[in-house]
């Protein structure tokens, strides 16, 4: 691992035990420098600013488990181990949901989802086209539904163990396709 990541790594914990005890809006720079052993400087080497660190630490623990390596047959497997990392460190994630930041966190997890869905529609449909409208209709919708249902979990407070709340969007979507596959039957 690099100089350059095993600081990153340092700062992020540091930020993270930070909001463990502080709401994200009351905490400086100066803070997360402060808690790290670090100079602010240093600070701004990797980081633009601490929404860009709330970003990188979105990405590299909830995105990252949840996309790596996504297929039609392991979507649920891999929305588990992202949920798994959410509610590990539970304290963290309803901090960072609960600051004026939030909607742009679901704003990048819609985009980002949303892509995916499209992916995985078109991975799905195999040779059967889709007209490009209706894969964005589905792959929106999907996306607003889990990612909706992932931030009222956790703004809930995690109440319920991951599983349970897999097992729930599980249910939805396996539902959705055998509405879909019905439908198209008696096309």
């Amino acid at each position: 691992m690099s100089e350059s990541s095993i600081t990153k790594r340092v700062i992020s914990n540091g930020f993270k035990e930070l909001m463990q005890k502080k709401p994200f809006e009351k905490i400086t720079i100066s803070d997360i420098a402060n808690v790290c052993g670090i100079n602010r400087q240093t600070f701004y080497y990797h980081f633009q600013d601490k929404y860009d660190l709330l970003n990188q630490i979105f990405y590299n623990e909830a995105i990252i488990p949840f996309v790596n390596d996504l297929t039609v047959d392991n979507w649920s497997k891999n929305l588990l181990n992202m949920l798994t990392v959410v509610s590990n460190n539970s304290k963290f994630y309803i901090n960072a949901l609960h600051t004026s930041y939030s909607s742009e966190f679901q704003k990048y997890m819609h985009t980002v989802s949303t892509k995916i869905f499209s992916e995985v529609i078109d991975d799905a449909s195999g040779k059967k086209l889709i007209e490009n409208n209706d894969k964005m209709f589905i792959a929106e919708f999907f996306s607003y539904g889990i990612i909706g249902s992932v931030v009222a979990w956790v703004t809930k407070g995690i109440k319920e163990p991951p599983e349970v709340i897999v097992n729930h969007i599980v249910d939805l979507v396996d539902d959705c396709k055998n509405y879909a596959v019905k439908r198209c039957m008696n096309s």
